[in-house]
């Protein structure tokens, strides 16, 4: 566990497996912290050099202006990769964390050597949506839409056989800074990378839980679509979050597509 400056700010990080082997950059979700990570990152880190961290204004990190958008978000991860000497990683992004692995694509492609979107997509949900769960956090804290979101999150079987974990889930959720949290909902409210991605030229791979109840199979299958060459890859028995319902079949996958990558360099 570390932390780093970055211009927006100080950065929570961990940094784990070999600096030899090739490099795997992990974002995380609106709402959560670098430790969702944590059972699929033990698996990756066997083979790969796994950076995680905290996007700005949740977990450790230092949360800078009540507004920000995407690019601020791709800054600050390409500031992180730049202070840890990290020249090219895959880029695995969930949710929000997959809109600004796009975002990087498309400021700073040299730093991607392949991404990995998961539950995400280009455009994720309307003005309207956004405005209408912004005005609930307002009221009544991010515990108002805690229950809504967490059966986004995770499958009913997840409920019904995890109740322990679904309520540490839920204290990371309902704990998060709502500054923080407030400003990447403003953020993905303004953010529309659909006329990017078809520009997106490394390998891609799209994954998403086939319960995911943010953003949907078809989603996710429309995003992957618009990129030359990308493949979708569908998690059974995972909700919005698949590293933590299925973290062997989602480390898995990005394994080997990292390394199915490297091999066509």
């Amino acid at each position: 566990m570390g932390f780093v400056r970055v211009k927006s700010g100080v950065v929570h990080y961990r940094d784990e497996g070999s600096h030899d082997a090739p490099a795997i950059a992990l974002i995380n979700a609106l709402g959560t912290d670098l430790r969702i990570w944590d059972d699929a990152a033990v698996i990756l880190a066997r083979d790969f050099r796994v950076i995680r961290y905290d996007k700005r204004g949740h977990g450790l990190s230092e949360a800078g202006p009540d507004r920000y958008d995407m690019a601020d978000y791709a800054a600050d991860l390409a500031g992180v990769l730049e202070r840890l000497g990290v020249a090219r990683a895959t880029i695995v992004g969930l949710s929000i964390g997959g809109v600004i692995a796009q975002e990087l694509y498309r400021r700073r492609p040299e730093l991607c050597e392949a991404v990995v979107l998961s539950d995400t997509a280009a455009k994720i949900g309307t003005d309207d949506s956004w405005d209408a769960r912004i005005a609930e956090v307002e009221r009544g804290g991010i515990k108002a839409i805690a229950d809504s979101i967490l059966r986004r999150w995770f499958t009913p079987d997840f409920w019904a056989r995890r109740a322990d974990d679904l309520a540490g889930w839920r204290c990371m959720l309902t704990r998060s800074p709502k500054q923080g949290y407030l400003a990447a909902c403003g953020a993905l409210k303004r953010a529309d990378l659909r006329p990017y991605a078809g520009a997106i030229a490394v390998p891609t791979l799209c994954l998403v839980g086939d319960q995911d109840g943010s953003t949907p199979v078809d989603l996710v299958r429309e995003t992957a679509s618009l990129i030359p060459a990308a493949r979708l890859e569908i998690i059974g028995g995972a909700g919005h979050i698949p590293n933590i319902e299925k973290p062997d079949a989602f480390a898995d996958l990005i394994a080997a597509h990292v390394k199915s990558a490297r091999a066509a360099i």
